[in-house]
């Protein structure tokens, strides 16, 4: 029973777009009003939550994937500098000074890419793992 229906909504689901970061956000959007309508009773927002929900599925089960590709790409685009922010600030706490762990964070200076490297080691050579570029560096 469980197989059949797994397998079924997997054939339903072929070909349509799915979930992308653009519904995710607007799902999660209406979840976020939903609670405030909750404790702020006004008849707008429960019609908002109820449009982005919608607009959502309709995104989810679309057949026409370019183009909510290219939606995905203009949302992407546009959140841009406060995803980044975020995940900085998500990375310095795991990775950061403010962890105890003994490592240095190095860029590497031809593609920007975040290297670890354990302290303690003296003066190394560093391979970057995207670009292959090497420098030296104290660890």
């Amino acid at each position: 029973m469980k197989q059949n229906f797994k397998q079924r909504m997997l054939q339903f689901m072929q070909g349509r777009y799915g979930v992308d970061q653009l519904s995710g956000f607007l799902i999660w959007t209406a979840v976020v009003i939903a609670v405030i309508t909750l404790f702020v009773r006004i008849p707008l927002l429960q019609i908002v939550t109820w449009i982005l929900i919608i607009y959502a599925y309709v995104r989810i089960f679309s057949k026409n994937t370019t183009k909510r590709y290219a939606q995905n790409q203009k949302f992407l685009d546009a959140t841009w500098g406060i995803r980044k922010f975020f995940a900085d600030i998500k990375y310095r706490i795991k990775y950061g000074k403010q962890t105890t762990e003994p490592y240095r964070i190095y860029k590497c200076r031809k593609c920007g890419q975040k290297i670890r490297i354990p302290k303690g080691k003296g003066k190394i050579m560093i391979t970057c793992p995207k670009c292959k570029y090497q420098f030296k560096k104290k660890s």
